[in-house]
């Protein structure tokens, strides 16, 4: 009795510490939403495109304890595949012009923990050589994705995964993001299999031949678009003997011109599934007027009438609305998108007649611009990641590089910080 006693009072202290935590930026939800990422720690600005070296991102993400800003913008070739230190914070909203595109391999975020990664997009293309993901964790926790643009992995475009589930990652969020046109012969959206917890919010995975996504463990996939995939959509463990739990809801699947698979295949009794107002537009007629799938169509499954508990809350939308916020704002959309996630959204906007699985970037009637921004470096004297015209306004010292890392503006949020979130509108 004592025990137990002792017990359920170690799960309401808990709680009550997950519920004090400081989300890692306003709007951060899921799994992931308490990641630390380098609050309170150095800021490194990130000068130039080289792929190695001083000034360079490969260099800022060397070590651990660092909030990475950009002072430029464009490609970055990366020569060789990019891992991470932990917690860091990548605030690719910094960067001017069209943004940061990391290009030529793939990018490893395995045990980068309390990661917070936003507005950053990586295409890796065919040049990478067989069997690249783009991005993949394979170990690790607490980290966040958001509005990211991932494609052209020649193996999978994102993947959250460990050989076995129950050591995989933990407390993982993508949100905001667009996963997209993985590489035939082996283009994949991505494989999410791991037991640690994740979550999929409002990001369209678009042009994948097959898992959009491959699930197993524990997964909240919510207010998500798939659109023109080929084979599969969201796999259901497939065929696996290991025990999955899953709430999916009120996502949109619409198929393409490519499309010739279900929204959801392969599952079994051992996944189990909480599932409502997922929609199904599959007649590829220019509009959007899709229908609440029924339970038929999740197959041979365990069905829930209650969402598993410890999932995190989501504000989740009906879907028809999720769709117009993917439209709107999905994937690394600030400062502005480039053409090849404009081609995307006229894709999605197409409702079922246009799209493409492809093999080759190359094949694309638009490519990643190679043009480089700059900003002048002058306009933040004291180097701290916040230019001087903000900091006097907020009545901070633009001479003083320690205020960044200070809370005088916001309790939960370092100065920094705060100017980060404030550039998203």
């Amino acid at each position: 009795m004592m025990n137990s006693f002792k017990l359920f009072f170690l799960f309401l202290l808990t709680s009550f510490t997950v519920s004090a935590q400081t989300p890692a930026f306003p709007g951060a939800e899921g799994f992931g939403k308490f990641a630390r990422g380098g609050r309170g720690g150095e800021v490194y600005i990130v000068t130039n495109l080289n792929d190695a070296g001083p000034g360079s991102f490969r260099d800022a993400v060397s070590q651990p304890n660092r909030t990475v800003v950009f002072e430029v913008g464009g490609v970055i070739q990366l020569q060789d595949r990019l891992s991470l230190s932990e917690n860091l914070t990548i605030a690719g909203q910094t960067a001017p012009g069209e943004g940061i595109t990391l290009s030529g391999n793939g990018v490893s975020f395995t045990n980068a923990n309390h990661l917070i990664c936003r507005f950053i997009r990586i295409r890796t293309g065919k040049a990478a050589g067989k069997g690249i993901d783009a991005a993949g964790i394979y170990q690790g926790h607490d980290m966040i994705f958001d509005h990211m643009s991932v494609s052209w992995g020649t193996d999978e475009n994102f993947s959250v995964s460990s050989m076995k589930v129950v050591d995989g990652p933990v407390r993982v969020t993508i949100q905001n993001s667009i996963i997209a046109q993985g590489l035939q012969p082996h283009s994949c959206g991505g494989l999410v299999q791991t037991e640690g917890g994740t979550t999929m919010l409002r990001t369209l995975y678009i042009d994948n031949h097959t898992r959009n996504i491959k699930m197993k463990g524990r997964n909240q996939f919510v207010n998500n678009v798939v659109y023109n995939w080929g084979g599969d959509g969201y796999i259901l463990g497939g065929e696996s003997q290991y025990k999955s739990n899953a709430i999916v809801t009120d996502n949109y699947f619409i198929t393409g011109p490519d499309t010739k698979g279900k929204p959801f295949t392969r599952g079994n009794e051992n996944f189990s599934i909480y599932a409502k107002n997922n929609h199904f537009d599959n007649n590829r007629n220019g509009k959007l007027d899709g229908k609440v799938l029924s339970k038929d169509a999740y197959g041979i499954v365990t069905w829930l009438e209650e969402p598993v508990p410890n999932f995190p809350e989501l504000q989740a939308e009906p879907a028809e609305l999720a769709l117009k916020q993917v439209l709107a704002n999905a994937g690394a959309s600030f400062p502005k998108r480039d053409a090849v996630d404009q081609l995307l959204m006229k894709e999605l906007k197409s409702y079922g007649r246009k799209g493409k699985i492809i093999a080759d970037e190359s094949e694309l009637p638009v490519g990643i611009t190679q043009k480089q921004w700059s900003r002048d470096p002058a306009l933040d004297t004291d180097r701290d990641g916040m230019p001087d015209k903000w900091e006097r306004k907020k009545g901070l010292d633009p001479a003083d590089s320690t205020d960044a890392g200070q809370f005088k503006l916001d309790a939960d949020y370092t100065n920094l910080e705060v100017y980060l979130n404030g550039l998203i509108k």
